[in-house]
């Protein structure tokens, strides 16, 4: 048996269809990328990332008095080395593992200058995991927000790489130093 469908229920099936094409579109949110945040820098202005359009961004949350710490070395040398390159690099400072991050941001910023010549930007102190994770790092960590991945920082010096359009490229942990291979061909698209 065959049923024939007339004029009018194939303009209805056609106007449900694009109610519900519309309807499930409006409803479809659209990613986020580091250019929709704004941060304070270490000295309490405020940062508006849609100042770095075009340049790739290496995201790290440090501190000062973690067994990692002296890698703020190598973050200035990777600094030093591919800011010419359209890299930047931007240090978070975060309290959040072991209380290793727990002076002022003055104190901070003179730590690091003082004992690693750090001249690459650092952030005000957030928090980067947890109930209280700072906007951009929820957008760092979440899939629902960055589009590619789930991550958790698990401890001071995780590191995350995003592109010059300002979307997520990739994370990496702690104990991948900031010169790695891994970063270097990244920040030079090898």
């Amino acid at each position: 048996m065959r049923f024939k469908i007339s004029i009018s229920m194939k303009k209805l099936f056609f106007i449900s269809f694009i109610t519900m094409s519309a309807a499930g579109f409006a409803f479809v949110p659209l990613l986020k990328t580091l250019y929709d945040f704004k941060v304070a820098d270490i000295d309490g202005k405020e940062f508006d990332m849609k100042q770095l359009k075009g340049k790739k961004v290496l995201i790290v949350n440090v501190a000062s008095e973690c067994g990692y710490t002296p890698q703020y070395k190598e973050l200035q040398k990777l600094y030093t080395t591919y800011k010419d390159s359209n890299f930047i690099l931007l240090g978070f400072p975060s309290n959040d593992f072991g209380q290793q991050e727990p002076g002022t941001a003055a104190e901070i910023k003179a730590f690091c200058e003082k004992n690693y010549g750090v001249t690459f930007p650092l952030m005000s102190k957030i928090t980067v995991s947890g109930k209280e994770i700072h906007p951009l790092y929820k957008w760092l960590t979440a899939k629902n927000e960055n589009g590619i991945s789930d991550e958790q920082v698990k401890w001071n010096f995780n590191k995350f790489m995003i592109c010059e359009e300002g979307t997520f490229a990739g994370y990496l942990h702690s104990k991948i130093k900031p010169m790695d291979k891994v970063i270097t061909d990244w920040i030079m698209d090898r």
